[in-house]
């Protein structure tokens, strides 16, 4: 007698069918469950750095390497043409006001000072010959004047005598006429002996003053010509450091050529070169500040050149009150340039995540978790250290600042010990 199976159940005999469309059902819901939660990253704490937003000083200010110069360069010209006969100090020496540097040789100039010595010694004696003449004029004229005189007093006793000659009638009327005339003629003749005495002396007295200007002007060329020897000497005009001596000896100079730099040293400034986009921002005494190591050193623009080259433009600065104890000609320091004065606000370091989000948002890590998420914020001023922070963030918050080429397109990174 056959058994009667009982009929096996509805689910065993579609136990196929209903597994794959749970499987089917729960990858449907971990696919949306992934879609609509947001995008994870784990990254290890090593790669990437936290800072926290704090409210502080922010100082908005630009930096740049600034160069040590001296404050002042003089160039060293050559006042007389020559060639080089001696060096007397070497480039880079530390010289004194007065010390020599270069010493010239012009054989035309001393040949040229021979002739100007000949010149003032024959004016000289040309002078001493004149006025010996000149003198001798004078006396000769006045000798004449001295005989005309005598003559006179002579001839005065003379016409006394015979007017009382004539009063007695011992001489003519004619006779008196005669003498009376010659005692006219000879008065006369003094009056034109004395005003040509008179006219000698002011003649002589000018030409003892040409002849004299002359032998001074003599004097002066030879005194001008003897001082060019002078300058075949080239001497430093005051204390600093000898630089761009670039001379041999036998080398021909033309006067007006350069032959080196004085650099003074007794203060030194920092030159820099600043993009033209701040130009409008400096000016002479803006604050600055140079760091070296742990001391901070002062310094202000004292001068902003106005020429623009090359995109850039080119700033003085002179030290406050101390200088670096190693500072040397040509050596290079990072300046800092305040362009505003110092204003709190809230700020965060500068980092990699302003190229990422363009300064739009951050990752904020959530308080008392290492879980950070994407943070909507808007940035304003900025230095080379630190952004300033207007809206999103507040003080206290801690944020992931670089490492931003590691976190893709993530919303939520997870930051692992």
């Amino acid at each position: 007698m056959d058994i009667k199976r009982a009929p096996r159940p509805w689910y065993k005999k579609y136990s196929t069918q209903i597994s794959a469309t749970l499987l089917l059902a729960a990858i449907i819901i971990y696919t949306i469950y992934v879609a609509l939660s947001p995008r994870q990253m784990i990254i290890d704490s090593e790669r990437v750095r936290i800072a926290e937003v704090k409210e502080t000083a922010f100082i908005e200010f630009v930096e740049s390497e600034g160069v040590i110069q001296p404050i002042k360069t003089i160039q060293l010209n050559a006042s007389e043409s020559g060639y080089v006969e001696q060096i007397a100090c070497e480039e880079g020496a530390m010289l004194h006001q007065g010390d020599t540097i270069l010493i010239l040789n012009n054989p035309e100039l001393l040949r040229s000072i021979d002739e100007e010595r000949q010149e003032w010694e024959k004016s000289k004696r040309s002078l001493h010959e004149q006025k010996i003449e000149m003198e001798q004029r004078s006396i000769n004229l006045r000798i004449q004047t001295l005989e005309q005189e005598y003559q006179i007093n002579t001839l005065k006793r003379k016409l006394t005598q015979s007017r009382e000659e004539y009063s007695m009638g011992i001489k003519s009327r004619a006779e008196l006429n005669i003498v009376e005339a010659e005692n006219e003629y000879l008065h006369k003749r003094l009056t034109l002996q004395i005003q040509s005495l008179r006219h000698d002396s002011a003649t002589t007295a000018l030409r003892r003053e040409i002849i004299e200007a002359e032998h001074k002007a003599a004097l002066r060329r030879l005194q001008n010509a003897t001082k060019r020897t002078e300058r075949l000497v080239i001497r430093a005009p005051c204390d600093g450091q000898l630089g761009h001596l670039n001379l041999i000896i036998g080398q021909q100079i033309a006067a007006g050529n350069k032959v080196g730099e004085l650099k003074i040293m007794n203060q030194y400034k920092v030159s820099t070169q600043l993009s033209e986009y701040f130009i409008e921002r400096i000016f002479p005494g803006q604050p600055a500040t140079i760091i070296q190591r742990e001391d901070t050193f002062n310094l202000h623009v004292s001068r902003v050149m106005p020429e623009v080259k090359e995109r850039k433009f080119a700033v003085d600065l002179l030290f406050n009150d101390s200088t670096p104890h190693n500072i040397r000609l040509g050596k290079s320091y990072l300046v800092k340039i305040e362009l505003a004065q110092p204003e709190q606000t809230i700020v965060i370091p500068r980092g990699d995540f302003y190229a990422k989000s363009n300064g739009l948002w951050i990752f904020r890590l959530q308080e008392g978790t290492n879980i950070a998420r994407r943070t909507e914020i808007e940035l304003g001023r900025q230095n080379p250290e630190q952004f300033e922070v207007i809206k999103g963030l507040k003080p206290g918050d801690r944020v992931i600042t670089t490492g931003y080429n590691q976190t893709g397109n993530a919303e939520e990174i997870i930051i692992e010990p």
